[in-house]
């Protein structure tokens, strides 16, 4: 079959959103009318791509969130807790690897699920993505200035926003170069100092510093004060730190649109995530879990808003006695959701760039500068991160915990519509006639591992259902339940909203036969890379194929 590059659609000011189409580079242009649109800036080479799949995302859900976990479920349910939703994010990249290599387009998955799944339902879950980051930008600012105080509590935590707020705007005036280089400089910075605290946390354990009295320590803590803490609930509370901790690894798949050579570039760093998961998430906590008693006074006070002195990382190495370096890892900390915070202008400029382009918000959304800037979009980022200035009221956490609960969620209604939209294309593409030869890359676990990513989807969902109507440590009570599962009701509601403005449109799902498998696919020859060849399978070269998978 020959598959050639669809030409560029031209639109009037009076397109049909349902017309929307994307050309080859993923991007998408008004000819005429009021708006001159760019094209999105491919400026993200292999090794951006690499470093925003291995360390992106690291930041203060899993430096300090994770202490709550520790304390409502214990070091075995944060390490079954963590494995779960990091085999989860595993299989989902994996789908994401296959659709966004073959489709390169902005909005990506949210793209996906619109042509997959259901408009309604990518309208749904698009705007509660763009939400998200929206709303965790001033959260995240909020926590880089909070976290200053470890050295300077003397200077008012609205000096230090204005000045990350600032940096940020800098950082938006080089585009996705900007974006890129930070990730690749601050992604270096973290991981060099999670694979530090893992050697030192390993030393700890065995009794190498001199200046911690306990000696060897060992699984001491597995036994008193318990691997296991508040039953079921304390496990099941587990999964929404999980989620905050691991949310945004989807970012890689949205960069495609914007990288050099995705075809290259991105199945390479999928690879990554894996590693990622097991070392800098898995590993690390399971050493925090070692040498941290889980009853820990401190442990539990903070939850991601920036105290340090409450994560689980610093009050680790403070109990080793070692002086000056919970400083430096306080430094770490600072970096690490700063880096969040670039993320979060990249992740919410994007898709609401995309949702713009296909009908579903205001059109100025769709606007791309010369320099392949959405331009509108960063505007309206960066006055959600003035948000940050509530710190200054006397209420601040409250409304924090409002404006975080309208998402607090959507990891995994994204990353569920990832599978989903995965298994889809792939009944599309066979009902369609094509074989699985022709894709530029497949996923190393197919469709059953996108089932399987599904489905833990799913149970995460009902495990904080569960978790939010009887919470740990406090009777049940309708406030916090809407706290913690607001997310669910703003997506339901969006997607009956949709449906209804549409008139239900499209039934439940977009029929195989109705799928649009050739809009937005990047010009490529047939010659399979090497990930995509076919293989004989046997017992012999069994190891070789499993590194193979993550290398």
């Amino acid at each position: 079959m020959d598959l050639k590059e669809p030409p560029p659609a031209q639109f009037s000011e009076k397109a049909d959103p349902d017309a929307v189409k994307y050309d080859s580079e993923g991007s998408n242009d008004y000819a005429e009318g009021e708006l001159q649109n760019g094209k999105l800036s491919r400026g993200l080479k292999g090794r951006h791509m690499q470093m925003i799949a291995i360390g992106g995302s690291i930041g203060a859900g899993l430096f300090i969130g994770s202490g709550s976990a520790f304390n409502a479920g214990g070091p075995g349910s944060v390490l079954i807790g963590f494995i779960l939703v990091g085999v989860m994010l595993l299989f989902t990249v994996q789908a994401l690897g296959e659709l966004a290599v073959l489709y390169p387009v902005n909005g990506a998955f949210f793209t996906y699920t619109c042509r997959f799944i259901d408009e309604s339902w990518g309208f749904a879950v698009g705007w509660d993505y763009a939400l998200t980051w929206l709303t965790i930008l001033p959260f995240e600012i909020t926590a880089a200035g909070i976290t200053i105080s470890y050295w300077r509590d003397d200077i008012n935590i609205g000096v230090w926003i204005a000045v990350f707020l600032i940096v940020l705007v800098v950082v938006q005036i080089f585009g996705i170069k900007g974006y890129g280089e930070v990730e690749f400089v601050l992604g270096l910075i973290k991981i060099v100092a999670v694979v530090g605290f893992i050697i030192f946390g390993i030393v700890v354990d065995c009794g190498g510093v001199k200046s911690d009295s306990r000696g060897y320590i060992g699984a001491q803590y597995w036994h008193d004060p318990g691997a296991f803490r508040n039953g079921f609930k304390g496990f099941a509370s587990v999964f929404v730190t999980a989620a905050f901790a691991f949310g945004g690894t989807e970012l890689v798949g949205l960069a495609a649109a914007e990288a050099a050579d995705p075809r290259k570039s991105l199945p390479r760093a999928i690879k990554q995530v894996f590693w990622r998961i097991a070392t800098f998430y898995v590993l690390s906590l399971f050493i925090v879990g070692l040498i941290l008693p889980s009853d820990n006074d401190r442990l539990g006070q903070g939850t991601s808003s920036g105290d340090t002195k409450a994560s689980p990382f610093v009050l680790a190495i403070q109990l080793a006695g070692v002086k000056g370096l919970p400083s430096v890892f306080n430094a770490v900390i600072t970096i690490s959701v700063l880096s969040v915070a670039n993320s979060c202008t990249y992740g919410s400029t994007r898709t609401m760039q995309a949702l713009g382009v296909r009908g579903m918000g205001p059109r100025f959304l769709t606007y791309i500068d010369n320099q392949g800037r959405p331009l509108w979009c960063v505007v309206i980022q960066i006055l959600f991160g003035l948000l940050a200035f509530i710190g200054e009221a006397g209420n601040s956490s409250t409304v924090f915990t409002w404006l975080l609960s309208l998402s607090g969620l959507s990891y995994f209604f994204v990353w569920g519509s990832i599978c989903l939209s995965h298994i889809r294309f792939r009944q599309g593409w066979k009902a369609q006639g094509h074989s699985l030869d022709e894709l530029p890359y497949r996923a190393q676990f197919g469709v059953v591992g996108s089932s399987i990513g599904f489905g833990l989807c799913c149970i995460a969902l009902i495990a904080t259902f569960y978790v939010s109507l009887f919470p740990v440590h406090k009777p049940a009570n309708a406030e916090y339940f809407f706290e913690q599962y607001l997310g669910a009701v703003i997506v339901i509601v969006l997607y009956l909203g949709w449906k209804a403005y549409t008139r239900g449109k499209g039934g439940l799902f977009v029929k195989t036969s109705q799928m649009d498998l050739m809009t937005g696919m990047r010009a490529f020859d047939l010659d399979p890379l090497e990930d995509a060849a076919p293989r004989k399978k046997s017992i012999a070269n069994l190891p070789t194929r499993m590194v193979r998978s993550f290398v």
